[in-house]
């Protein structure tokens, strides 16, 4: 029997959507920031294909037209170079005031947890759930904010491009570049469960630490130091092997997917190349070297996003695997409350 895959909760996308809906007056400036960032990116490459254009031959170059066009896509520029940074810091805002929020519930929770579950729980672990996991978490939300919309947009401006410069070309590019994602969509299906074990592995040693050094005078007094030795390397030994395993796998998603964009690229330069030559002197129908030009920057603009994404995937993965770690403390059942007929004390003292 096939090994399941271990994969994440989709109630802890749920949660998740529920702490970032606080902050829903956001969400609609920094997505209109990111279609103006998308949509000035996609329109600079046609002010450069433009210029190639006015460079017909020797003595026949219209300094003048494309010293305009360039100022203009400079400016464009700057204006993306703002919209970028302004979108940024909404992205921060919101993946940064969200873990906040998250951090505060599990705080606020702990408080309320019955001391068995303190019992049963080290506290070191907690304290990793807290503090690292939440951070974790953070991180692969931001990466979300920053680049999968931003991606996405890229994505479906450059084919639009693409189909109006030239259709034959924009079907290469479309039937080539989904086999990233379904590279990048089988490692990180498979990555959840070793992002998991790593957070488990880590808080457990956290713990170990906590423990051993909030009871040093304990363990001096037994002469434990050997054993204590031995187990912290033995929790240590397991962190490192879950952490590479982790990150190895995750890692091959990036070159895999650069692979394919590269075989992208050439294929477009190469049936691009072959357009522009069968055209030449075709009149108001050909394939110019400035359209050529700009179909090469939109193809590269167009498998990037697929690159950013997939990577993206893994770290949603440990970033999931991290949240569902606090969310697990959050609701975790809370101290029974006194019965409505409970004896209330009264002129309590010592």
């Amino acid at each position: 029997m096939a090994k399941k895959t271990q994969k994440a909760n989709p109630g802890t996308m749920k949660k998740v959507l529920g702490y970032i809906g606080r902050y829903k007056l956001l969400l609609p400036v920094s997505m209109l920031l990111a279609l103006i960032t998308v949509g000035l990116t996609l329109y600079v490459p046609i002010l450069i294909g433009d210029a190639i254009d006015l460079i017909i031959d020797k003595g026949q170059v219209d300094f003048g037209k494309i010293f305009q066009l360039l100022t203009n896509a400079a400016i464009l520029i700057g204006i993306t170079a703002l919209a970028q940074w302004l979108m940024s810091t909404i992205n921060n805002r919101i993946a940064y005031h969200v873990a906040r929020d998250i951090r505060n519930d599990a705080f606020s929770h702990i408080e309320r947890l019955p001391l068995s579950y303190i019992d049963s729980h080290s506290r070191g672990d907690t304290v990793n759930r807290v503090i690292n996991d939440t951070e974790r978490f953070s991180e692969g939300l931001l990466l979300g904010f920053t680049q999968v919309f931003t991606g996405a947009l890229t994505i479906v401006g450059t084919l639009v491009f693409m189909l109006v410069i030239n259709p034959i070309i924009a079907l290469v590019v479309v039937l080539l570049t989904p086999i990233s994602i379904f590279i990048a969509k089988f490692i990180s299906s498979r990555t959840y469960k070793m992002f998991r074990e790593r957070s488990e592995t880590e808080g457990e040693e956290t713990a170990l630490v906590e423990e051993l050094l909030g009871n040093q005078k304990v363990v001096k007094a037994f002469s434990h130091e050997d054993e204590a030795i031995e187990k912290f390397d033995e929790v240590n030994s397991r962190l490192e092997r879950a952490a590479l395993r982790a990150i190895f796998f995750s890692s091959l998603t990036n070159p895999t997917t650069r692979f394919v964009n590269s075989i992208v690229y050439a294929a477009t330069a190469l049936v691009g190349a072959l357009i522009a030559i069968s055209t030449a002197g075709a009149g108001a129908v050909a394939f110019t070297v400035g359209q050529f030009s700009c179909i090469l920057s939109y193809s590269n603009q167009y498998t990037k996003p697929f690159n950013e994404i997939s990577g993206i995937f893994a770290e949603f993965q440990n970033a999931l695997a991290s949240a569902s770690r606090v969310f697990e403390l959050i609701e975790a059942p809370c101290e029974k409350p006194d019965a409505p007929d409970a004896a209330v004390l009264e002129n309590v003292s010592g």
